[in-house]
């Protein structure tokens, strides 16, 4: 157990290099200090980096707004299967190489890194070119469709020395320094016990959709599921054991889910995820000396609460331009100035264990897809 609550300090270190907004330091009731944010890595290496986004549907669109706002990146290629894609998506963001393939896109000699932007069954393709291509890679997450796939992307990537991340962008936020810091270094509600988080949104019902497509890696566990269980792991690694249920639609996939994770010193993580249910973005970690809560938007900068068993309160806010995503981008651009091959915020052997506990949980509610068939 003390592995698991050990106080991280190579992951703050690695976070600070991903905070691309400066916020001062603020000192509230029971004398939190909230240090200084970098505004930019700490690295006299001033190098612009060339991305290249695979893709061109809505989170390319959220990364490509982002890019923007990172001194040294360069939005170089854009690549779709459809030309007028690619040039509609260029001239959006002017974007100077415009590709009709993502073979195209990955043989362009300009690029550094390639953010793979398409649907989870086809991250391990796509991920797979560009990696053989020699180029390093941002995969959105999860990192595959299950863990085998995983497993495969993981060893392509180690054996052609090439750097390998999954986009797990809330895990770079900068309000979640303060959590480590509080939850493992202050230890302000002493040994945290319970994790309770929810996320949830109201999509219509249509067979069409990728959500609700067994064929696109549909399902509300890896396109929701996913950020509360990846909490949970960041904060107390895999858990001992999992009781779970979901609710499945007519097209096979998880419309809804939950499960406790347990873990052997009786810490317990609970978490819902929703493809039918308006339940936001909430997170409340607890301890024996009070507790911490996440408000429904604190993934966008609102407040986080803190309430000690004493009765002091204090709350806090990490606001920042954008959605989000850059703050992961920087990340990967300072790994690269360091010619890291793997994030030390995000592993490569963490994801695969994410995988692996989100194939246990789908095998148990009879969810499979037909790529594993």
């Amino acid at each position: 157990m003390g592995e698991r609550r050990r106080t991280r300090d190579w992951k703050r270190a690695a976070r600070t290099l991903a905070h691309a907004t400066h916020l001062p330091a603020r000192r509230w009731p029971l004398n939190l200090q909230f240090p200084t944010v970098q505004s930019s890595p700490p690295s006299a290496n001033n190098m612009a980096v060339n991305w290249g986004i695979l893709g061109t549907g809505n989170i390319a669109h959220l990364v490509a707004e982002d890019l923007r706002r990172l001194p040294n990146a360069e939005l170089t290629a854009v690549g779709s299967r459809a030309q007028a894609r690619a040039d509609t998506f260029g001239d959006t963001f002017d974007v100077p190489h415009r590709h009709g393939s993502y073979e195209a896109l990955v043989a362009d000699p300009a690029l550094d890194v390639v953010h793979v932007a398409t649907p989870h069954s086809a991250h391990l393709e796509h991920a797979t070119l560009a990696l053989e291509a020699g180029h390093a890679v941002l995969c959105e997450k999860p990192l595959a469709l299950n863990a085998a796939q995983a497993e495969r992307l993981i060893d392509t990537a180690r054996r052609h020395d090439q750097f390998l991340m999954e986009a797990m962008w809330t895990r770079f936020l900068p309000v979640m320094d303060d959590v480590h810091r509080l939850v493992h270094e202050e230890r302000v509600l002493g040994d945290v016990h319970l994790l309770r988080a929810d996320i949830g949104v109201t999509q219509p019902v249509d067979p069409t959709h990728r959500l609700f497509d067994p064929a696109l890696g549909g399902g509300a566990l890896l396109d929701l599921g996913v950020y509360p269980v990846a909490f949970a792991f960041d904060l107390f690694g895999a858990p001992d054991t999992v009781t779970s249920s979901a609710v499945l639609a007519d097209t096979g996939v998880d419309a809804q889910c939950a499960a406790v994770f347990r873990y052997d010193d009786g810490t317990q993580a609970m978490w819902h995820a929703s493809l039918g249910a308006d339940a936001g973005r909430t997170c409340v970690l607890a301890g024996p000396e009070g507790r911490l809560r996440g408000t429904r938007a604190w993934w966008k900068g609102a407040p986080f609460e803190l309430t000690r068993s004493d009765g002091a309160t204090a709350s806090w806010a990490r606001p920042y331009e954008g959605n989000g995503y850059q703050f992961e981008a920087a990340h990967v651009m300072a790994c690269l100035r360091e010619g890291r091959t793997e994030s030390p915020v995000m592993p490569l052997d963490e994801s695969h264990a994410l995988l692996r506990t989100m194939d246990a949980l789908r095998a148990e509610w009879g969810v499979a897809y037909p790529q594993e068939a």
